[in-house]
């Protein structure tokens, strides 16, 4: 039987176990997919040492980012971004190799391309994480322009919630969330933008799923923006993971 799993902390929220594990048996597929929730990214080769039959990973929250220097190789587009979210197990001359992917990026622009008008010309992404990182080059590849909102200011590319002027709210009429606030069972939650200079011309797109529609997405609803959450996407990139370990 193979092996499949999730490493990531914590994952009592996942999606994936379920929806690999019913593929399996629905197409009478001989794998299983098993949560390795694991509190420190230390703690990864033991994963791979203690699971000889694992074919591959799917890697979330923390750790698309600290997990690229325990892998062997990294496809050109998940290095250009920066963070990994599949690993392939392969066997190279006998030896065990781990290349890592980033199928976020396919499953957020297949998710998102049918919402743009031509007026979302440029867009907000809320977080920094491993997350951020895929959206931002998707994004990119759909031709917007991106500026960061974080906490704290890294860089030039990135402003605080507390920088958020009417007129940045104006220019940026795409905001996609990557930040985990608002998730079940922090469902009262959102994220601190100022929700009074959306506009009917505003997308709202959420990467979380838990629940259906977060506070962010109903607060951009109720002043007419056009909302959508991450499940689609989270589908999609659970599609790429399958046939990146299959190709």
């Amino acid at each position: 039987m193979k092996k499949f799993g999730l490493i990531g902390y914590p994952l009592g929220h996942s999606f994936s176990k379920n929806f690999f594990n019913e593929k399996f048996a629905s197409e009478n597929i001989d794998a299983q997919y098993i949560n390795f929730e694991i509190p420190t990214i230390e703690d990864f080769p033991k994963v791979v040492t203690m699971n000889p039959d694992l074919c591959g990973l799917n890697v979330t929250i923390p750790y698309k980012e600290k997990v690229i220097s325990f892998l062997d190789r990294v496809d050109p587009v998940a290095a250009k971004i920066g963070a990994v979210n599949v690993i392939k197990f392969e066997q190279v001359k006998g030896k065990l190799k781990l290349a890592g992917y980033n199928s976020d990026v396919i499953g957020f622009t297949r998710s998102i391309e049918s919402l743009l008008e031509s007026y979302h010309k440029k867009a907000l992404i809320l977080g920094t994480g491993g997350s951020s990182k895929a959206i931002n080059y998707g994004l990119k590849e759909l031709g917007l322009e991106t500026l960061f909102v974080s906490r704290n200011q890294h860089n030039e590319q990135t402003i605080t919630y507390d920088e958020l002027t009417p007129e940045i709210m104006d220019e940026y009429k795409v905001i996609v969330n990557c930040t985990p606030v608002g998730m079940y069972p922090q469902a009262d939650q959102c994220p601190n933008i100022p929700y009074e200079c959306l506009t009917s011309k505003h997308l709202l797109y959420d990467l979380l799923y838990n629940p259906d529609t977060t506070l962010f997405m109903k607060k951009g609803s109720d002043r007419g923006a056009a909302v959508k959450n991450g499940l689609e996407m989270l589908l999609l990139q659970a599609f790429g993971s399958w046939e990146i370990w299959n190709q």
